[in-house]
């Protein structure tokens, strides 16, 4: 047995070009975490709540270890997070998460994404979202996907806008001791069939099925 078999997240594939996201293993983690060390945004940026790449090296490669490991851990059909590295000709730049809670029930999902600093401008961000939509509604036949951005990170409010979401509301969360207006979005499955055929990714699934079956998106709810 082998470890997509024994484990099916790490036999998913979603592949479009020079990208691939999939679950990476132990060995491919430690080169992620070198990526988010060199930086994965400005320095007057603070694009997530809890600021996990902040700080000396060695603690953002722990907190990246252990999120993934986490992650890893806590799968099962009423909760799930899928931490897929983002690799460009074979060598991880990113991160592009799917996840959801009750998703057999109510076919909602949700995403989130870092890319490393130096990979920012060439359009990736828009690349691997357009793959995760790709795989929760073609491969996961989600009905709504959802996302958020604060309202001080432009470059993700703006890949969120251009790929047709619908505003989904206004919040204000806790920020580091500090109130922060955030951005939320929707995507129906009705909005991604919509989409003309130039804008729809060339993408190639692979391990959908078993990773459905153990999250348990084949059981009547």
């Amino acid at each position: 047995m082998d470890l997509a078999s024994a484990f099916p997240p790490f036999g998913l594939r979603v592949v479009c070009g020079d990208l691939e996201l999939r679950l990476p293993d132990d060995a491919e983690l430690f080169s992620l975490a070198d990526v988010a060390v060199a930086g994965i945004h400005p320095p007057d940026r603070s694009p997530f709540v809890f600021p996990w790449n902040a700080g000396e090296p060695d603690e953002v490669r722990r907190n990246l270890l252990q999120y993934h490991w986490s992650s890893r851990g806590k799968m099962s059909p009423d909760a799930w997070a899928l931490e897929l590295a983002v690799f460009r000709d074979g060598e991880p730049i990113g991160v592009q998460s799917v996840g959801a809670t009750a998703f057999g029930v109510t076919r909602s999902a949700g995403t989130g994404s870092w890319l490393g600093l130096v990979h920012h401008g060439q359009g990736i961000g828009k690349r691997m979202r357009l793959m995760a939509l790709h795989l929760l509604f073609e491969g996961f036949d989600a009905v709504d996907a959802r996302t958020e951005a604060f309202d001080d990170n432009p470059e993700s409010n703006g890949v969120t806008r251009s790929l047709g979401y619908a505003p989904n509301g206004v919040g204000v969360v806790d920020r580091k001791g500090e109130a922060a207006t955030e951005n939320r979005y929707r995507m129906t499955r009705e909005m991604w069939d919509a989409r003309p055929s130039v804008h729809r990714p060339d993408v190639t699934l692979e391990g959908v099925a078993p990773v459905r079956a153990m999250l348990g998106m084949d059981r009547e709810p």
